[in-house]
């Protein structure tokens, strides 16, 4: 059985997917047809339904639970992992005039806008653009402000930017919950067997990365990492990998399932369809 399966060219992905797509574990009967594109652009696709399996943004989850559930493994969530908003040092903006100034935010369906716009409920000027695009809007002062992710969260004050607030600590201070970056789902329509059996091969990839690349990355790992330096996709997967990205606990559902509840308060005219969030509220046979 062949299923579509996305992720982005990030380090974190990368070393999560690379034994499962690779064919360094048995697979059995599953084989992966991969389309690696940024996460937005995975967004997208979760939304219109085109991917079987595929990493996305906990800030989308809601609107595609008709479709998908979530599996256990594979995500991004942790304590220290948030997206930063920084500004330009010349321009002095100050947290109080965020809501007046145009603001550049990594996609309209990523957990980032959700938790700018916690932070931030009334701000005018949003526009939405490529997460790596964002720092040089900044500096070219296209915007005022932004809201980065990944690397650029290592990178940026080596080019003059300056962080404003860091809106993962922002999310932790008001929720007290690790921050939900982003999740693998399935559709719902596979077998309940099926959803079981790529989960357990999601996390024995995560172990392999693990016993196997983590000491020395995986030329897979070093081919998509768009020009970055071996130390910086280092930092990237040591703050984007971990025990949540093995399989999601009592913690990792909360964090989840709060993400969820506080999109509906921003939301409120928005239908989310909450019946079955997770995998193990399948019941396998």
């Amino acid at each position: 059985m062949k299923l579509t399966l996305g992720f982005s060219p990030c380090p974190n992905d990368t070393f999560i997917f690379d034994a499962l797509v690779n064919k360094k574990l048995d697979t059995k009967d599953l084989q992966f047809d991969v389309v690696m594109e940024d996460v937005q652009t995975l967004n997208v696709l979760a939304l219109q339904g085109k991917l079987d399996v595929s990493k996305i943004s906990y800030g989308v989850l809601p609107l595609v639970l008709n479709n998908y559930i979530l599996l256990n493994s594979g995500g991004a969530l942790g304590k220290g992992v948030g997206p930063l908003l920084i500004t330009n040092n010349e321009s002095k903006i100050s947290e109080e005039e965020v809501n007046d100034v145009t603001i550049a935010i990594p996609g309209e369906n990523t957990t980032a806008h959700i938790l700018f716009t916690l932070a931030f409920p009334n701000a005018k000027k949003k526009v939405f653009k490529v997460f790596n695009e964002i720092e040089d809007a900044v500096l070219n002062k296209e915007v005022d402000a932004g809201v980065i992710i990944h690397e650029n969260r290592f990178t940026y004050h080596l080019k003059g930017l300056h962080k404003l607030i860091d809106l993962g600590e922002y999310w932790e201070h008001t929720t007290g919950a690790p921050v939900p970056l982003g999740g693998i789902v399935v559709k719902r329509s596979f077998d309940v067997n099926i959803i079981f059996k790529l989960d357990k091969l999601i996390r024995a990839s995560v172990e392999y990365a693990y016993q196997h690349h983590h000491a020395e990355l995986s030329d897979y790992v070093k081919q998509h990492a768009q020009e970055m330096s071996e130390d910086v996709m280092r930092s990237h997967i040591d703050l984007y990998v971990n025990n949540f990205s093995l399989g999601l606990n009592n913690e990792g559902r909360g964090a989840v399932q709060k993400l969820v509840e506080i999109y509906q308060q921003l939301y409120p005219h928005i239908f989310i369809d909450k019946h079955q969030i997770f995998i193990n509220e399948m019941i396998t046979m």
